[in-house]
C-alpha cells in the first residue's frame, strides 16, 4: 500500500486497523522451541491418554519452566489428542454410602475396592482387586489372580491393615465377594464400618470407578498379556506410576504419593578444647 499510493507506514497502519510493532518486530522461535516440542511429542508418546495440562506438570517435574499456554499451542500445532470429557451422570442423593454423603475427610478415612476384569492373550479371563484410598487418591494394593473370591479380599485387607492401619469406612458395591457374611462380619471384628453403594449406582463409588476407567484407559487397553504372571509385573509397575509420578489434576497435578529421599542427618563434631578448659565426658550410647 505504501509503494502503491505513497502513504507513509503511520498513516497505512493507522487506515488498516494493524499496530506498527508488526511492521518492525520479527518474530522469534525460542532457541528451546525444538527440544520443548521433542519432549512434549515423547511424553504424548509414552502417556499416549494425558492432555496437556498433565504434560505441562511432568515438563515441570523434568525440570522445564514452560507456561501452560505455550505447551497447549505446541501440543496444538502438532496436530496432537486431547482425551475426550468424562460424560456428566446423576447421583443418587439419599443414600448413606454414596461418595456424596460419605466425603473422605483424611487419610484412612475411607477406603474403596472393586474387581476388574481382563484377558489374557490364550482368552483366559483373569480379576484385579483394587484398593484405593479416597482422600490421597493412592492405590493401595492391586491383587491380580483367575479367581478372586470373599477368602482372598479378608487377605488382601489384612495385609494392608498391618500396613496402614484399620480405615474408617470401606466402600464397596454389593458384589457377593464384598456382602458376604465373613467380610462383613470380619471388617466389623477389626473395627472399621462398611459403606455400600445403593444397588445398580456404580457412579455412587465415583473414586474407585474413576481409577478403573484409568486403569482400562492407560494400561489395559493399551497390553497384550501372554501369561498371569507378565500382567502381574505390568500392573504393579503401572500401580507404582501411578502412585509416584502420574499427575492427579484433583490434587494440583501432583502425583498421590512421590517417592521422597531424606538426606542423612550430618554427625555432630565435638567443638575444639579451648586452652585451660577440662574435658567433657563422652555421652553414653543407648544401644
Amino acid at each position: 500500500m505504501r509503494a502503491e499510493f505513497g502513504v507513509s507506514e503511520r498513516f497505512a497502519c493507522r487506515v488498516l486497523g494493524q499496530h506498527r510493532s508488526t511492521q518492525r518486530k520479527h518474530p522469534k522461535t525460542p532457541e528451546d522451541e525444538a527440544a520443548l516440542t521433542a519432549d512434549i511429542i515423547a511424553l504424548a508418546g509414552q502417556y499416549g491418554r494425558y492432555g496437556y495440562r498433565r504434560i505441562t506438570a511432568l515438563l515441570r517435574e523434568a525440570g522445564w519452566l514452560v507456561n501452560l499456554k505455550r505447551v497447549e499451542r505446541i501440543w496444538r500445532r502438532e496436530g496432537l489428542k486431547v482425551p475426550q470429557k468424562q460424560p456428566k451422570r446423576g447421583r443418587l442423593w439419599l443414600n448413606d454410602g454414596s461418595c456424596i454423603r460419605l466425603r473422605p475427610e483424611y487419610p484412612n478415612h475411607v477406603w474403596s475396592y472393586d474387581f476388574v476384569e481382563d484377558r489374557t492373550h490364550n482368552g483366559r479371563k483373569f480379576r484385579m482387586l483394587n484398593i484405593i484410598d479416597e482422600f490421597t487418591r493412592e492405590c493401595l494394593a492391586m491383587r491380580v489372580n483367575r479367581k478372586l473370591n470373599s477368602v482372598d479380599v479378608i487377605d488382601a485387607l489384612s495385609d494392608l491393615f498391618i500396613l496402614r492401619g484399620i480405615p474408617g469406612h470401606i466402600r464397596s458395591d454389593n458384589g457377593p465377594e464384598f456382602i458376604a457374611q465373613a467380610v462383613r462380619d470380619w471388617i466389623a471384628a477389626v473395627g472399621a464400618k462398611t459403606a455400600y453403594i445403593e444397588p445398580g449406582s456404580p457412579w455412587e463409588n465415583g473414586y474407585c470407578e474413576s481409577f478403573n476407567s484409568k486403569l482400562r484407559d492407560e494400561l489395559l487397553n493399551g497390553e497384550i498379556f501372554y501369561s498371569l504372571d507378565e500382567a502381574r509385573v505390568v500392573i504393579e509397575r503401572w500401580r507404582r506410576h501411578y502412585n509416584t509420578v502420574r499427575p492427579h489434576s484433583s490434587l494440583g497435578y501432583r502425583p498421590p504419593a512421590p517417592e521422597t529421599f531424606i538426606p542423612a542427618r550430618p554427625v555432630p563434631q565435638p567443638a575444639p578444647a579451648t586452652p585451660g578448659a577440662l574435658p567433657l565426658a563422652q555421652r553414653p550410647t543407648m544401644n
